[in-house]
């Protein structure tokens, strides 16, 4: 291929990228600092406590999907790319119907099945009023899936990223004096307030998509809502694993330690993946539907992937890197003092999301390609592995032992998917990633070990030399990426915008 060429889509990789990475890093600061006033307000017991509410949601919100949110990005841009404006408005109509029926349902049976609920996470009903009002989060978070689910079919990249930051801006300014005001009596509550602010942004903007007016009959639709939920099941259920594992983990933890254990958990967890959040976000958002497209040449295929990769890697490792360097200070930027067992979760956590990083792309040939079976099956093992590694690692290990678990999951997820899509497509590893992917592991490793081995402050002036070396190089291979000449435009383009306002 042409270096003009690679450059060209190696620079797609990193505009895609960025737009939606920019808009979760947005997103990302603003629950930081909610989450920092709440984790004051509240303490690790509250913190845990609405970790476990959120994990049950996210149980919930899996099952009523249906993987529908998922299906509906692959049908959306399937109808889109193929020009039939009657196949695509009976897939959007097929879409928001389908989101509206599965959130009723499921919202009614949640409510039902609060007190069970409630004694599974509790071990009493004391929380089954909460959990009850809590479906309506449901409700609203089928209806915001499918809306979302639009706007990413028709790569409508920018509205979606507004729309996320408009509701995560939202969702704080509704949670700060609830639990200021009522403390964990104000969880439900914001959380409730939150869905309804992202369901209605999320309606704003995919108003705006102009559908034409097409009369439709009974059987297309009712077809179309059957096409998308045989694929959905297949994502319902690789979804539901992910949840279920983090559900059943912070229920082991709950259970055998307690809330405030648990609220050390979530703190780690959530942190884990601030920075690299936008990355994966990216790669969900905007590269699962271009790969989609070229899913049947394999070349094409695993240029993308390989390149995709490569940007991820840069852009991510390092945020990895100061990550463990600098992970008790972040802890207690972001939460406070109280929380000092979760910087030693933190560190292994954050080293599992380098590989995390690394193979998520791979996996992503398997969904394009449709391969159901072989996602079905790799997610259904590694996320049985998790839930084993983390109760042993709790028996072990005590609380550290569910991040190492972490660190197990993705070490196995890697090398699984490499096996696989070697099978599916002949996919390998360019030389540069290989390169790229020793460098950052060597590093993380090493960064890792300064912060249980050395003292301070060598532990961290080490690991931070390193994120500093890293982050330099890193920055130099994207701008090589991305191209001067386009980087020179956009800056000139912002000097004169500077110089006509003054």
């Amino acid at each position: 291929m042409p270096e003009e060429a690679k450059t060209s889509s190696h620079a797609e990789a990193l505009k895609s990228t960025s737009i939606v990475g920019g808009a979760t890093v947005l997103v990302m600061v603003v629950r930081m600092v909610r989450t920092k006033i709440l984790a004051i307000l509240l303490g690790p017991g509250g913190i845990g406590l609405e970790g476990i509410y959120d994990s049950a949601l996210s149980v919930a919100k899996t099952l009523v999907d249906l993987g529908i949110s998922s299906s509906g990005v692959r049908q959306i841009a399937a109808a889109v790319g193929s020009g039939d404006q009657r196949l695509i408005a009976t897939t959007i109509v097929a879409l928001r119907r389908s989101c509206l029926i599965l959130g009723i349902l499921g919202a009614g049976l949640f409510f039902l099945a609060r007190s069970e609920i409630s004694r599974l996470a509790f071990g009493d009903t004391s929380h089954a009023s909460d959990l009850g009002w809590l479906s309506i989060v449901l409700l609203w978070g089928a209806l915001a899936g499918g809306q979302g689910a639009l706007l990413q079919g028709m790569r409508r990249i920018g509205d979606l990223a507004r729309m996320n930051v408009l509701g995560a801006i939202t969702g704080a300014g509704l949670s700060i004096p609830l639990v200021y005001f009522f403390g964990t009596r104000g969880i439900a509550p914001y959380m409730i307030g939150a869905a309804g602010a992202a369901v209605l942004f999320s309606w704003l903007y995919s108003r705006r998509i102009s559908v034409a007016p097409t009369n439709l009959s009974s059987g297309e639709i009712s077809d179309e809502i059957g096409r998308l939920l045989k694929l959905g099941l297949v994502f319902v259920a690789t979804g539901l694993m992910a949840t279920g594992a983090l559900f059943l983990i912070r229920t082991l933890i709950t259970r055998s330690m307690g809330l405030v254990e648990t609220g050390q958990f979530q703190a780690a967890s959530a942190l884990s993946t601030v920075y690299v959040g936008f990355v994966l976000q990216a790669m969900g958002t905007d590269f699962y539907p271009r790969l989609t497209a070229v899913a049947n040449d394999n070349r094409r295929c695993n240029q993308l992937v390989n390149e995709q990769a490569e940007i991820s890697i840069l852009l991510a490792l390092p945020g990895v890197l100061a990550t463990l360097a600098f992970a008790p200070w972040i802890i207690r930027v972001f939460y406070s003092g109280k929380f000092d067992q979760a910087a030693e979760i933190l560190s292994w956590q954050v080293l599992g999301t380098f590989l995390q990083v690394n193979s998520w792309p791979m996996g992503f040939i398997i969904v394009a390609k449709g391969r159901a079976a072989a996602m079905f099956w790799t997610d259904l093992v590694s996320y049985s592995l998790y839930v084993g590694l983390a109760w042993l690692g709790l028996k072990w290990f005590g609380l550290p032992g569910a991040g190492m678990a972490f660190l197990g999951l993705y070490v196995f997820h890697w090398a699984v998917m490499y096996v696989i899509v070697r099978r599916v497509s002949g996919f390998t590893w360019t030389p540069a990633n290989n390169r790229l992917s020793a460098m950052g592991l060597i590093a993380a490793v090493t960064t890792l070990w300064a912060r249980f081995e050395l003292a301070e402050p060598w532990a961290t002036l080490l690991g931070g030399a390193l994120a500093v070396i890293a982050g330099v190089y890193c920055l130099r291979a994207l701008v090589r990426h991305a191209g001067a000449d386009r980087i020179k435009r956009f800056l000139s383009k912002i000097a004169s915008r500077f110089r006509t306002r003054s």
